[in-house]
């Protein structure tokens, strides 16, 4: 087809023969189209169509062939104008702009990534996006070219400037690619993606964005470096995970997040003190994973699993003091929980001193951390204070997500303990083996006349 002709068409004074006798020998099996193509060619105008070439998706109505080109990569998009006289400018036009410049891509190396983008962004003119994915860069390429980081904003900022709706930017560099620091104002964005970028103070104030819903966040840095609350106000779901934390005003206090409207939470695998969240009224359901925060018990061992959290944490490095929640108070409206922790991480119980009450939690799972022997005193408070829980399922010293054993707990309706909720119907015990820890958590969900038999 066209896109044959236009990647291996010889050099001047290069014949096809001569060219495959220095190709280097391949299975067939493993052997891979090899493409070289000159950025510049893929703009230049190509022949012109007959009438009669408008045929099957050319049918289509303009903005339905706009939409289908816009899931093309960006330079498999412009090789479309080749098609047909009615398609040579259609690629300007695409809903999406998806630049893929990794190892193995079109776009590297480098210096056609950026000569590429030189011709790209003034031919589409302004178009307005419904998406842009930049992608540049892999474990196995990593972008250090300044050259092309130098331009990364540009690209950024002129998507935003395009009405952008959807926006994913991935970096993987030899550090931490810098944003520019003024903040973002677009009425049109309502989804971010950001991967492998710092972001530092103003960046992380989206008031300018106030219909910007879904926010996701990974292997970045974050540096809010203010006493006020990092504040997502119109923010619907938020996904923060594999990323450095620094939200506080200096190193010894915890950061703050107000998102008042926030309907999913997944925060796991960050670095840095676990940040303050507030109320979140509306929030149906969360998972939180504390296992690389800094946040840890100096005093805890193996054998002394119940120091006093009281000395892990002081006042002036949580808002409003010891007795102020972390995270379970902003939690606790919400309708399913995953809480995960490591053993010296004290955070869930600090907050358990002033427990909160799950007024409309029906899905909980917990892992080990909250099964402390002999009283087990955490999960007992947790299912004390969730009233219509409805399901409970705990992960017992085991990673997963493939758990070698699982057990089943059944409710007896004689002589079921008042204190717990009288609608829950499902307890599941995950585990890699049932040992003398698990058998205490066994015993002690006898308690509630709550019994575990092998699946």
């Amino acid at each position: 087809m066209a896109t044959a002709t236009i990647c291996h068409m010889p050099r001047d004074g290069e014949s096809q023969h001569s060219r495959a006798k220095t190709r280097p020998i391949e299975s067939a099996r493993t052997r891979r189209p090899r493409l070289r193509v000159d950025a510049r060619r893929l703009f230049d105008e190509m022949p012109r169509g007959t009438k009669q070439e408008a045929s099957g998706i050319d049918e289509l109505p303009d903005g339905v062939l706009e939409h289908i080109v816009g899931f093309l990569p960006a330079e498999e998009a412009v090789r479309t104008c080749v098609l047909a006289r009615s398609w040579r400018h259609r690629w300007k036009s695409a809903a999406a702009l998806r630049i893929i410049s990794t190892g193995s891509e079109f776009l590297a190396p480098v210096d056609r990534l950026r000569e590429f983008m030189e011709h790209l962004l003034p031919a589409r003119d302004g178009v307005p996006l419904d998406l842009c994915e930049l992608r540049l860069g892999d474990l196995n390429t990593l972008l250090t070219d300044e050259a092309v980081l130098s331009r990364v904003d540009h690209w950024f900022r002129h998507a935003v400037g395009c009405n952008v709706q959807v926006l994913k930017l991935h970096m993987v560099t030899n550090s931490f690619h810098e944003l520019d620091d003024p903040p973002l104002v677009s009425l049109n964005l309502t989804r971010l993606e950001l991967f492998g970028v710092v972001l530092q103070n103003s960046f992380l104030n989206f008031s300018g964005c106030p219909n910007l819903e879904r926010l996701e966040f990974e292997s970045c840095n974050l540096e809010w470096g203010s006493t006020s609350p990092v504040l997502f106000q119109s923010l619907k779901h938020l996904r923060i995970t594999d990323c450095g934390l620094a939200l506080g005003v200096d190193l010894d206090s915890r950061g703050c997040i107000s998102a008042p409207n926030l309907v999913s939470l997944v925060l796991e695998k960050f670095f840095g003190d676990t940040p303050l969240f507030k109320s979140m009224p509306s929030l149906m359901e969360a998972s939180v994973t504390l296992d690389t925060c800094e946040d840890r018990c100096e005093l805890w061992h193996a054998n002394y699993w119940d120091c006093n959290s009281e000395s892990c944490d002081t006042s002036a490095k949580t808002p409003g003091g010891n007795n102020n929640s972390v995270l379970l108070e902003g939690l606790s409206k919400a309708k399913s929980l995953l809480l995960i922790s490591e053993p010296t991480v004290y955070i869930f119980k600090r907050d358990m001193r002033q427990c909160p009450m799950f007024s409309n939690l029906r899905k909980l799972w917990l892992n080990d951390c909250w099964c402390v022997p002999d009283d087990f005193k955490m999960l007992a408070c947790i299912l004390e204070h969730s009233p219509i829980l409805e399901k409970l399922t705990l992960q017992l010293f085991s990673e997963g997500p493939n758990h070698k054993m699982e057990l089943e707990g059944s409710i007896s309706p004689i002589g079921r303990s008042p204190v717990i909720s009288e609608y829950l119907k499902t307890v599941e015990v995950k585990c890699e083996v049932v040992d003398a820890r698990i058998l205490k958590v066994l015993n002690f969900l006898r308690v509630f006349n709550i019994c575990c038999s092998f699946r």
